[in-house]
């Protein structure tokens, strides 16, 4: 496997990072304690964390609504 060019490497830096911050903002606003935890997840592990973050704010919409 090839290793990533600097400016592919900041690219996808970059884009962890504008997801971390949507996801803490979404959290933060919805009165998560573990905003902060969330966000810090995505950046760090973007193609695990983000799918199961939104699963948790789809399971927690379907609890608060039934």
């Amino acid at each position: 496997m090839a290793h990533p060019t600097t400016p592919q490497f900041l690219i996808g830096f970059a884009f962890a990072a504008v997801a971390g911050a949507v996801v803490w903002i979404h959290a933060d606003r919805n009165g998560s304690k573990h905003a902060t935890a969330w966000a810090m997840s995505v950046v760090l592990f973007l193609a695990i964390a983000l799918p199961v973050y939104v699963i948790h704010v789809r399971r927690l919409r379907n609890r608060r609504r039934g």
